[in-house]
């Protein structure tokens, strides 16, 4: 089949004004041969993040693997929004695994590719927040111990959404969730529990760890690329925002994930064996008031009077983050 480059002279959309770009600079959605891994007819709500990340994460893997990808999905909104018995939107070979066995299943996936010489054949795992923070976190870690040859995407929506918005260890401090309201001198989620597991994966000196959000899709694309350059235990942990649970609107979900990255609460990098090597820089910092205000889940904070003490402590977090990760150009000039 002969390929004809086409130019489109709209840009409603992020696919489409990215073929005004050269070819060099579009992303693998703005190219008419684009798998297409998780098709159309899923049943994600409208403006879900994770829809949006997955799908350019397991189409960048695809073209980086030349289509040799297998996934395994552990049960979580993806699993469920994307195969409604009898009916999938995966047009790769997929498995369901349980809860928290994806990175199991998927390394053994790895060692049968491996025991019949298909080397070029690779395999990818993906999770929630709660498979991979909480129910999963053993099964990784094995992983990330063993160095299988597997690349885990965790698609973080800061919660259990699937099951009904209940808390998980990625859920931010002060936000509200079903089991976590802000009742009396509550003010939702506790300060000073959670993890934080890009660092954990660090600390495995695995040889690659990436964040990422769905406001850079370029960026996220390039890390799974990225990913596929080296064999062993790869983790990319990525911002997903979630319309529902979060309680902001559908069309806000682009704007929200950048101003997680654009106020310092969400440090987009990268690691190779255990070391920062790349930090995405802040443009312009911003107080996590802007991120904070547009979401229902911290509206508990904006009350007359507002909860300045919480609000205080959460910019502390950002600060924090900012210093210890040099994600402001003067931090790293007086460094």
């Amino acid at each position: 089949m002969t390929y004809q480059p086409i130019r489109f002279y709209q840009t409603g959309t992020f696919t489409v004004g990215n073929r005004l770009l050269p070819d060099d600079q579009r992303s693998v959605q703005a190219n008419m041969r684009r798998t297409n891994s998780l098709n159309s007819g899923h049943r994600a709500c409208q403006g879900c993040g994770e829809a949006l990340g997955a799908r350019y994460a397991i189409d960048a893997a695809m073209e980086a693997t030349n289509r040799q990808l297998v996934a395994a999905n552990a049960t979580g909104c993806l699993e469920v929004f994307s195969t409604p018995y009898p009916e999938t939107s995966w047009q790769i070979p997929w498995i369901h695994s349980l809860f928290g066995n994806a990175a199991a299943v998927a390394t053994g996936i790895a060692a049968a590719m491996r025991v019949k010489g298909r080397d070029d054949v690779r395999v990818v795992a993906q999770g929630g927040d709660g498979g991979t923070n909480d129910i999963g976190f053993g099964c990784l870690s094995g992983m990330f111990e063993r160095n299988d040859d597997v690349l885990y995407i965790c698609y973080d929506n800061e919660g259990y959404m699937n099951t009904g918005v209940q808390r998980s260890s990625a859920t931010p401090p002060a936000a509200r969730t079903n089991t976590t309201m802000p009742l009396g001198e509550s003010a939702g989620n506790r300060f000073g529990q959670g993890k934080y597991l890009p660092a954990i994966a660090m600390a495995h000196d695995i040889p690659y760890v990436a964040t990422a959000t769905v406001a850079e899709l370029h960026d996220l694309e390039a890390k799974v690329r990225r990913a596929m350059e080296f064999r062993g235990a790869r983790y990319i942990h990525i911002l997903v925002p979630c319309p529902l649970g979060w309680g902001h609107g559908s069309a806000e979900t682009i704007k929200i994930a950048r101003l997680a990255k654009e106020t310092g609460l969400f440090p987009v990098l990268e690691a190779e064996g255990g070391k920062l090597t790349n930090v995405s820089k802040i443009k312009k910092k911003l107080p996590v008031e802007e991120y904070l205000r547009p979401q229902q889940r911290f509206a508990h904070l904006f009350r007359d009077p507002p909860r300045r003490d919480v609000i205080d402590r959460i910019q502390q977090m950002a600060d924090r983050n900012i210093l210890r990760y040099r994600l402001l150009e003067d931090v790293e000039r007086r460094a």
